[in-house]
């Protein structure tokens, strides 16, 4: 066999080009094949030097009904995103309402830090459940996380005084953190690999929900006379909390990634074969290359995967030349997904139109809740397409129409700021702009900002990797709710400029700087970032794939097929 064995393809193409077996129901039905096949989707291929692919479906739609269960598993999951989206979606109608301004007149300042303080507890959360989803697990962190969430919106819910809702903030932003990095985590070890992308754009499809939910019920809520016209939209984020809570304890299965890492096999098999819905040979493949990749970090590291270093040490192994590349990429997803500027909008929607020249409260709302709208419509193709597309192109050309539906509404701001009653269709053209910039939000940085981090990390590294992309997601978004409404006051067109900026150089950077992923397995990744392109460490994974048995079952299977 030849030294520069290679265990699966890293390209979505010849990962479609190598499936197939379209119809295979059981176990009886033969999965190695001679040649590869474009039209077939499930099966495996083993080819003469023992490199091989494998699929249990079709990418897109029909791929995440054949993965029903796994599908509807990340469905559960992604609530953590509903709660996330839903403040951000009742906060803008909170801040304007009649009784919440009678009752604390806030300033711009101190409406950005009631919007940003819910990002820095979201920064403590996210670190935070970094260290207890390895210590721990996936389930039982998202448990705690949603108990920690409705004990934020209970605050917020019952507050008397404005330090209470600073406080219910924070405590909730810590849940909104954990859950941001642990959904996400916890879906892309459970998603088979054709349909991972789709899977773990969920959580972006929920956050959006959560938004369009969240301001509407606001938005109607708002004329109700008293408190309960605020009190009630943040106390009914409760609800999603609670149904997440129990569901993580009673009804979604363990990571199997995450028992094979701490050698819990037997475990590990059960939960994947009732995520497939299938125990043959695919399943066999998957749990040989979850050992393998675990086994591998155990030698590299120079220990068992359950011992540690301290927790400096551990964190500080996401700087080194092996895992540097990675986090840059999760870091600076999160970098241009929030600088973006999506976030503003949704925070600040109301003000945003009106310095576009929209006047009157009902049409100020009205435009800023289509934004919540046009997302959610540009999220479902994400989803069905986003493996099949690949994520690169989705993020050049996402980045490209960002940038140019910014500069149009700062040209137009800067023109005509001064004197909006006379030029109304430049205000509506504007508001095309902003719709368009979220569209190409929705499909592009929106879903696979979640996606790219979830999955490039290696699986011991994985749960402290998300975990600083996300951070740097609410250190982003800190900082942009906490900056724009005094860069508002100072410069709409200015804003806007910025933010196109922005999404010009993440143009840039997902031109020259990000991989493509779609269609890896999560244990076939340092493929993509070169980590195991050295004949050492080559040699050193056909080692461990050959003493768990892994070649030898391949070889059988070949076998087996040509009899």
């Amino acid at each position: 066999m030849p030294n520069d064995y290679v265990a699966i393809p890293i390209t979505p193409q010849d990962a479609r080009d190598s499936v197939h077996d379209d119809d295979l129901v059981g176990q009886n039905t033969p999965l190695i094949s001679s040649t590869a096949s474009q039209s077939t989707h499930v099966g495996i291929t083993v080819h003469g030097d023992s490199t091989y692919t494998y699929s249990y479906g079709p990418p897109g739609l029909s791929g995440l009904w054949h993965n029903h269960y796994a599908f509807l598993c990340a469905i559960f999951a992604s609530i953590g995103g509903l709660s996330f989206g839903y403040d951000q979606g009742v906060i803008a109608n909170v801040l304007v309402m009649k009784d919440f301004m009678r009752r604390w007149p806030v300033t711009p300042l101190q409406k950005g830090a009631l919007t940003a303080i819910l990002e820095l507890g979201a920064l403590i959360g996210t670190l935070a459940s970094g260290i207890l989803a390895d210590k721990y697990s996936r389930r039982h962190s998202i448990f705690v996380a949603c108990v920690i969430f409705n004990i934020g919106a209970l605050f917020q819910c019952f507050a008397t005084n404005l330090p209470h809702l600073f406080i219910g903030r924070a405590v909730g932003g810590i849940g909104v953190g954990a859950l941001s990095m642990l959904s996400p985590l916890y879906i892309s070890e459970i998603s088979p690999p054709e349909v991972r992308g789709s899977l773990i754009a969920l959580e972006q499809f929920s956050i959006v929900l959560g938004v369009v939910v969240g301001f509407w019920i606001g938005f109607f809520t708002r004329h109700i006379s008293g408190s309960l016209s605020w009190r009630l939209p943040l106390g009914i984020q409760t609800i999603p909390g609670v149904l997440l809570a129990l569901g993580a304890i009673f009804l979604l299965p363990a990571s199997p990634r995450l028992l094979v890492l701490k050698g819990k096999y037997d475990e590990a098999e059960r939960s994947l074969v009732k995520l497939r819905g299938r125990d043959d040979e695919l399943t066999k493949i998957e749990m040989l290359e979850m050992r393998v990749e675990a086994t591998l970090i155990s030698q590299v590291d120079g220990m068992p995967p359950k011992h540690s270093t301290g927790e400096f040490a551990v964190w500080g192994r996401l700087l080194t030349k092996k895992y540097r590349g990675r986090t840059f990429i999760g870091v600076l997803i999160m970098v241009f997904q929030q600088w973006s500027g999506i976030n503003a909008l949704l925070y600040y929607g109301p003000t945003l139109v009106r310095s576009i020249g929209l006047q009157g409260d009902t049409v100020g709302l009205l435009v800023s809740g289509g934004i919540g709208i046009v997302q959610f419509l540009a999220v479902g193709p994400a989803v069905l397409y986003i493996d099949r597309l690949g994520r690169k192109p989705l993020l050049r050309g996402g980045s490209a129409v960002m940038t140019l539906a910014h500069l149009t509404i700062a040209l137009l701001v800067q023109l005509f700021q001064d004197d909006w009653p006379e030029h109304a269709m430049a205000a509506w053209v504007a508001v095309a702009g902003i719709y368009t910039f979220t569209f190409a939000y929705g499909v592009s940085f929106g879903p696979i900002g979640w996606v790219l981090p979830s999955e490039v990390f290696p699986l011991s590294m994985r749960a402290r990797g998300v975990a600083l992309a996300t951070a740097s997601n609410w250190i982003n978004n800190f900082f942009i709710g906490l900056i724009t409404p005094v860069i508002m006051e100072a410069s709409a067109a200015g804003t806007f400029l910025t933010f196109a900026t922005a999404c010009f150089i993440a143009y840039l950077w997902a031109t020259y700087g990000v991989p493509e992923t779609a269609g890896v397995a999560l244990e076939d990744m340092d493929r993509v970032f070169g980590s195991d392109a050295g004949r050492e460490d080559v040699a050193r994974r056909r080692v461990v794939e050959e003493e768990l048995g892994l070649h030898e079952f391949l070889t059988d299977l070949r076998n087996r097929r040509s009899n």
